[in-house]
């Protein structure tokens, strides 16, 4: 099983969006500053998650929340 999850950062209230199979090890790593990305926008604290039968279908949700109608549908519903 993955999972696709949604980050928000305490500092700047910006959303990182992601996938993983372990999600509370990543929630870790971004936390302790391994993550490039989110290094400068610690602490984070896990906003949204979503479980997916496979990775590919992961990644497949991921790029949907990143893409336009996917942003329309994160806010439709109320997650961000």
């Amino acid at each position: 099983m993955h999972f696709v999850y949604i980050l928000k950062s305490l500092v700047d209230g910006g959303y990182y969006y992601g996938c993983t199979a372990e999600i509370e090890k990543r929630l870790k790593s971004h936390n302790f500053g391994r993550v490039r990305s989110t290094k400068y926008r610690r602490p984070l604290k896990l906003h949204y998650s979503e479980s997916c039968d496979s990775k590919t279908a992961a990644i497949k949700r991921e790029r949907f929340f990143k893409s336009p109608p996917g942003y329309a549908w994160l806010k439709a519903k109320g997650i961000i």
